[in-house]
């Protein structure tokens, strides 16, 4: 008999059984839909998804990680966050992996800030233009809130940036970053700049009036699906060249401790936000326990 490991826990009566499988229903049906449209997209820019690594699965997963962080929402209102999280993916593919010098990581971080502020992106920037299409979908907004938005993305991509330049630097012989400094870094991971995106398309008053507090327990959120997601994919990360915390002198005991006293933290930080904006505080939590869940088996990223 092959053993089943982590088996999830058995609902303890029949009623149970039947709710959870109903909201595991809703949740599959978002995913599929979100699939769809995120299949759509990649069709509509190929030349920013080719098939390796961006195979049906990693769209899947995407589209799978947004729905069941908000299974209350509607399709429609996952949209922006499902493409920001897949352009997220795009533009770390670019940067990260088809960028061979610094200089070239640079230029696209360049082009995509230009893009957020307002510049139409050229003919052949696939990646602005489809960065200029999630921009519009957020709708007017207020000053502020747009310019919460191009900070966000401000940190992601020069967090991307950064994380090239450590690993270009030790390809050629070069030390890989302390340990301070990569966990400071974990806005390359890019889910705060995705749950922004997504806060601020739902146009929400009482999660908008609370967008600080929101986005600094979502940046905690951030660096423990950083640690979560290197705990995972170690062997994938040396084989593509990518830093991963175990490189840095940690083992995975002090990894895995370090996730626990980040998630008591944020639990710490998200009980206060549960009485004006319970569902994105809850969205937050629920995005810690899908990642701790689906790295125990899979990864988002296809293979080369």
């Amino acid at each position: 008999m092959t053993a089943v490991a982590d088996p999830a826990p058995v609902a303890a009566t029949l009623t149970e059984a039947l709710s959870q499988a109903t909201e595991s229903g809703r949740v599959g049906a978002l995913a599929a839909r979100g699939q769809r449209d995120l299949t759509d997209r990649a069709v509509a820019y190929p030349e920013l998804f080719p098939p390796k690594p961006f195979d049906g699965t990693l769209f899947g997963s995407v589209a799978l990680a947004n729905a069941n962080a908000a299974p209350w929402c509607t399709g429609d209102q996952l949209t922006v966050a499902n493409r920001t999280a897949l352009w997220m993916c795009a533009a770390d593919w670019r940067i990260d992996y088809r960028a061979k010098t610094a200089g070239e990581a640079d230029a696209v971080v360049a082009r995509c800030l230009a893009v957020a502020g307002g510049r139409e992106p050229a003919d052949d920037d696939a990646l602005g233009r489809f960065l200029a299409e999630i921009r519009a979908s957020l709708g007017p907004g207020t000053r502020t809130l747009r310019r919460a938005w191009s900070t966000e993305l401000r940190l992601v991509l020069g967090a991307m940036a950064r994380e090239r330049r450590w690993t270009l630097d030790h390809a050629a012989g070069g030390p890989l970053p302390t340990l301070a400094r990569y966990l400071a870094n974990s806005d390359s991971f890019a889910s705060s700049f995705v749950n922004v995106s997504h806060w601020i398309a739902l146009g929400e008053a009482a999660t908008l009036a609370h967008l600080p507090d929101l986005t600094a327990a979502g940046r905690v959120v951030q660096r423990i699906l950083r640690l979560v997601n290197d705990l995972a994919t170690y062997e994938r990360d040396v084989a593509w060249g990518d830093v991963n915390v175990l490189m840095l002198g940690v083992d995975r005991a002090e990894a895995t401790a370090m996730v626990a006293g980040l998630v008591e933290e944020c639990l710490g930080m998200l009980e206060p936000l549960t009485e004006h904006c319970p569902r994105e505080a809850v969205y937050l939590a629920r995005q810690i326990g899908f990642s701790s869940g689906f790295y125990r088996v899979g990864d988002f990223w296809g293979r080369l």
